[in-house]
């Protein structure tokens, strides 16, 4: 009975750490309403590795890692997509990449772009997009067995991910998750994406119930 009370006391901590670490705009049903179409771009990654390597694989690396989560994100979309889970569609990643390719907009200057512009050229209503502070190349896996001394050592904190969605048409915050990557966190991209993304999906702003629930008010 004890191991049942403290297995529903951490779940029901984690569920509201992970909704304190949520933002939604207040004007989100309103600038959203005619939303259809989402892209998912390539995050902007910012590697603090130990290892002495150059510039030039470094920035390979960041790179490697910011389109890791773009594809990480597009096969979580995908599967509850196929629940009819979302009141939006997503353009598929290879779309959206050679699209942005086709404008000679590429992972080292995207940044440069804003969210209208980026909406326009894309030919979508909003776009999803963030950035990772990192020490560990997550793509290529992680150590998942930790101990308490790791906490006390830092040894478990791999860094932070921001997600964040903005509207096509007026380049607004509509909603922002962030969280911290330890060792609890997944074994790669996939599994964080995917533990991350379930934590927040009661207060994902596209979910279909939700939203049918929020218009019935």
């Amino acid at each position: 009975m004890k191991k049942i009370f403290f297995a529903v006391l951490l779940l029901t901590t984690v569920l509201a750490n992970a909704q304190k670490n949520i933002y939604e705009s207040d004007k989100f049903d309103d600038l959203s309403d005619s939303h259809q179409v989402l892209a998912i771009i390539p995050f902007l990654a910012n590697l603090e590795l130990k290892d002495d390597i150059s510039k030039g694989e470094l920035s390979t690396l960041e790179q490697k890692e910011g389109y890791a989560v773009q594809n990480a994100l597009e096969t979580y979309f995908s599967k509850r997509k196929k629940k009819k889970k979302f009141s939006v569609e997503f353009q598929d990643v290879k779309n959206t990449n050679a699209i942005l390719a086709q404008n000679n907009i590429d992972y080292n200057n995207i940044d440069v772009y804003t969210t209208k512009q980026l909406s326009e050229i894309l030919g979508v209503d909003g776009i999803i997009s963030g950035n990772m502070d990192l020490n560990v190349l997550l793509s290529k896996g992680i150590p998942t067995e930790f101990s308490f001394m790791d906490y006390f050592s830092g040894n478990a904190d791999y860094g932070r991910i921001g997600v964040k969605i903005s509207d096509g048409n007026t380049g607004k915050l509509l909603w922002k998750y962030e969280k911290k990557i330890n060792k609890k966190s997944g074994k790669n991209t996939t599994d964080l994406i995917d533990r991350m993304m379930k934590l927040a999906a009661r207060k994902f702003p596209y979910d279909r119930e939700k939203r049918k629930d929020r218009k019935q008010k």
